[in-house]
């Protein structure tokens, strides 16, 4: 619990709302992972005590917050067949009414406990705006199986003790983005079915995640058309008066711990859709930060990923390692994961220099390349990594923007802005605020603070 006042305190301080909710317990059930969480009315009756306790006690919790935390009962609840798009829809008949009925009610059932546990609660709980999903958070979008729409059709309104205007229906998105005009077209069915089916039970509708149903490899090599659907789908929500809320990837993999955009073109494109195109963000990419990786190793072969994505050798012959401080002699190699199991290549950083150019070799590797480690060959070492790039065949270079353990290491990113001359990391004994001009008694996090008047990077 500690752990969640300190990411909602973050939230809330730096001006947003936030959303708090019960997310991992439900889902589908994958290897030993197994969701307690299911629509099903057995499943319910069984777990409906624990369900409350557990919101019972985060409702207590955090019963004196403020207006811009809203509470979410559940993630994306699935029957014990874990079916997406519509209940049943795993089952061997693909679709069985008996057991869609019971998840229906189910959801139904989950989503009264949670606005009356709440509700119990007082305090400002006892007008907080809250947040119920629908079967899976099944938006109802697209044509191909009549029972697509049921998510929405059976989802009904909790009685609130609150009266009318404090719930709010949440469904996700992720459509298939080619071709665009069908995408559109499934975007206008799925925003007049929530309407028809939600809104009119007297209750405003959020898309709490979307994105496109491979949003990493759209942004990749379909970003023109990824572009294009961004802008339709915020639109078309936005005029419809459906808030849209995209899920992860703008700020993912290590670059979390900087106040920076992994897809930063994606970020402004969004909020352009929304605002304008007059709309004037900031929109910070590693690019704006000096940044070294400090990498520790703690035992013998332990790797640190430098590339995850394919690669064609038919389009790159090699990589280039650029380090902040010189490694140890023989210390440090490259390796190179080909086509297939066996296919390898190894080769050892240069002596006494902080660049290395590994060439790739196809008589080792094959046609493509899976993965590009950094391999400590001398035990347990910390060494400090600049830059790596991807060199192609026509001699210009790809940078690889993102540094993470495979296995055995651990990976720390120190980092300085480009753009804030008077920074240091030199601490006083001054009071430290935010960015915000709060002040903050306890540095719980890497970032840029005002202390002594001057901005202070604390690492």
């Amino acid at each position: 619990m500690k752990r969640v006042h300190e990411i909602v305190d973050y939230v809330l301080d730096a001006g947003l709302y936030c959303v708090l909710n019960v997310h991992h317990d439900t889902g589908a059930d994958e290897g030993s992972y197994k969701s307690w969480l299911k629509a099903d009315e057995g499943i319910y009756n069984n777990v409906r005590e624990r369900y409350e306790k557990l919101w019972q006690q985060i409702a207590t919790e955090f019963k004196d917050y403020g207006e811009r935390l809203l509470f979410e009962s559940y993630n994306e609840m699935l029957d014990t067949y874990n079916s997406w798009c519509f209940a049943s829809f795993a089952s061997p008949s693909k679709y069985d009414a008996n057991s869609a009925r019971s998840s229906y009610n189910a959801i139904n059932s989950y989503a009264q406990s949670f606005v009356d546990v709440v509700r119990a609660t007082g305090g400002n709980n006892a007008k907080r705006n809250l947040v119920v999903n629908t079967y899976g958070a099944c938006s109802g979008g697209g044509t191909w199986n009549n029972h697509l729409k049921d998510p929405l059709k059976e989802m009904k309104l909790p009685t609130d003790a609150a009266g009318a205007g404090h719930i709010i229906f949440q469904v996700h998105s992720y459509p298939t983005i080619s071709p665009l005009s069908s995408v559109k077209n499934e975007v206008n069915d799925m925003i007049s079915s929530l309407k028809t089916h939600l809104v009119a039970k007297g209750a405003p509708v959020i898309i709490g995640e979307w994105g496109t149903s491979d949003t990493g490899a759209d942004y990749q090599s379909n970003r023109s058309t990824l572009f294009q659907f961004v802008d339709y789908f915020v639109q078309t929500a936005k005029e419809n008066g459906i808030g849209t809320f995209f899920w992860m990837g703008l700020s993912d993999g290590s670059i979390r711990s900087l106040p920076a955009f992994s897809q930063a073109d994606l970020a402004e494109r969004i909020v352009k859709a929304y605002h304008g195109n007059s709309f004037k963000g900031e929109f910070p990419t590693i690019d704006d930060f000096d940044i070294t990786y400090h990498i520790t190793y703690t035992g013998d072969w332990q790797e640190l990923n430098l590339c995850t994505s394919t690669i064609n050798l038919s389009d790159y012959k090699g990589i280039r390692v650029e380090m902040a401080q010189l490694p140890a002699a023989n210390s440090l190699q490259v390796k190179c994961y080909g086509e297939s199991n066996g296919k390898e290549q190894y080769d050892m950083l240069g002596a006494n220099t902080l660049n290395s150019t590994v060439t790739f070799r196809t008589s080792s590797l094959g046609s493509k390349i899976q993965r590009i480690t950094l391999q400590t060959m001398k035990g347990a070492q910390e060494i400090r990594l600049k830059r790596a790039f991807l060199l192609r065949k026509d001699n210009t270079e790809e940078e690889l923007k993102s540094f993470s353990p495979y296995w055995g290491c651990s990976v720390e990113m120190e980092a300085q802005s480009l753009d804030i001359p008077s920074i240091t990391t030199t601490p006083s004994d001054s009071p430290i605020y935010n960015l915000q001009g709060q002040r903050i008694h306890h540095i719980s996090h890497p970032g840029i603070y005002i202390k002594g008047g001057k901005k202070v990077l604390f690492k």
